[in-house]
């Protein structure tokens, strides 16, 4: 590991004085890489897919591992639409002149080697490469064992890539033991790794947060909610929640909880159970949304509707589930939001501005929106080209983490022969 960290040093002091027209060259070739050899990463990945259903992985899990002809293509496209992002290093971001005459820059700079640890989502493979690479940093990954053929092919296109680009392969660099020993070991790489990222579940965090001496971006789990206030347009309201809940299961930008008005109770549910029932969603619901959803559901024999427990305000799921609480004030949903979130995307329905306002000023959380689905909160959406993960912290980074979150600063200072009296 030792080793391993020494190259990744080394080749950061390579990638840190790249041109923006280098870097966009690499990250082209890359893209072109991937596609050229797409037949080669679906074999690969094949064989993760195989060893998953050996072991019963859950369909939900099994759907973030599996790699398409059209998810590879999103990958390559990931890193062509990097490409084209303005390059955030050597950004002057603010300058100003003291009465000694000294001039202070404050200048972005690479953050220098970044080690991600994640789960089985072989694309983040491409994109953590990516926007680590257009930073001007070197990257050292971790995955999980479920995917790691899949990772092994795809970093290897990459690096045959770099090579071919005249760049040293070091920039990117795959821990091939999927052992907790050596993730451990990766976690105290801190004479080396300037920067750690996780990007799975909650237990994976933990681990990181609880263990590392590298110091850590946490990124978090998605408890994320929908508010259906008592101004909303149902049928907006029903169009949100199906997008948010039922789109993709296992992203942390999914719907977990709904919350809804005791105004709209009857009304809401009459349009919004079905659906989930449709879907195959079960509800945990409290008291009052227990009844709404069994009347609305009488013509769905097989709707799972089961009462909450305390503990289901607070999970993300990531499957077939969602948790339902029924409110009588906007001011109630914020608090019940606010209480049970993970601080990552919350969001309300309504048509009153006000109500509005105030739940965009009041929720606490890296996303919050109005009257749109949780699924756009996302590098891709935002505009960034892709993303390193979605930071629920408030220290360096919030939100989906671009360009910019794996930078630092430095300050540059001009003088005259200023000496300090």
């Amino acid at each position: 590991m030792k080793e391993l960290g020494k190259r990744a040093k080394a080749a950061s002091k390579e990638t840190a004085i790249l041109t923006r027209e280098k870097k966009d060259e690499v990250l082209n070739l890359c893209g072109e890489a991937l596609l050229e050899n797409m037949e080669y990463i679906l074999s690969e990945n094949q064989r993760d897919m195989e060893e998953a259903e050996k072991n019963s992985m859950p369909d939900h899990m099994r759907d973030r591992l599996l790699l398409t002809e059209a998810r590879v293509k999103d990958m390559a496209t990931g890193l062509f639409e990097i490409a084209k992002l303005e390059d955030p290093v050597g950004e002057i971001i603010s300058k100003n002149q003291r009465p000694n005459g000294l001039v202070i820059e404050k200048k972005r700079v690479p953050m220098g080697v970044i080690g991600i640890i994640y789960e089985a989502r072989p694309n983040v493979t491409s994109d953590a490469f990516g926007l680590c690479f257009k930073t001007g940093n070197a990257v050292i990954l971790k995955g999980g064992s479920d995917a790691i053929t899949s990772n092994k092919a795809i970093v290897k296109v990459l690096r045959g890539a770099l090579t071919k680009a005249g760049v040293t392969e070091d920039a990117l660099q795959l821990i091939e033991d999927t052992s907790r020993e050596t993730a451990k070991e990766f976690m105290r790489l801190n004479e080396y790794v300037d920067v750690l990222i996780p990007r799975g579940g909650a237990g994976l965090i933990k681990t990181v947060v609880e263990n590392s001496t590298v110091p850590v971006i946490e990124t978090g789990t998605g408890n994320c909610h929908v508010y259906v206030d008592e101004d909303a347009d149902l049928d907006m309201a029903l169009k949100i929640v199906e997008n948010a809940k039922t789109q993709r299961l296992s992203v942390c930008n999914t719907c977990e909880s709904l919350v809804i008005g005791s105004a709209v109770l009857s009304e809401a549910m009459a349009k919004i159970g079905p659906m989930l029932s449709d879907h195959e969603i079960e509800m945990r619901c409290d008291e009052r949304a227990l009844g709404a959803a069994r009347e609305a559901c009488k013509d769905k024999p097989y709707a799972k509707i089961n009462t909450a427990s305390e503990d289901d305000w607070g999970t993300e799921y990531l499957d077939k589930i969602i948790s339902i609480k029924v409110v009588d004030s906007s001011d109630e949903a914020i608090n019940h939001i606010n209480k049970y979130n993970t601080g990552h995307s919350e969001t309300i329905v309504t048509s009153n501005e006000e109500t509005a306002e105030k739940f965009l000023e009041r929720v606490d959380a890296a996303a919050v929106y109005v009257n749109a689905s949780t699924r756009f909160t996302d590098g891709f959406e935002f505009g960034f080209g892709g993303e390193i993960g979605i930071s629920t912290q408030k220290l360096h980074a919030r939100g989906p983490m671009g360009l910019e979150a794996l930078t630092s600063y430095k300050y540059v200072i001009r003088g005259e022969g200023q000496v300090r009296a």
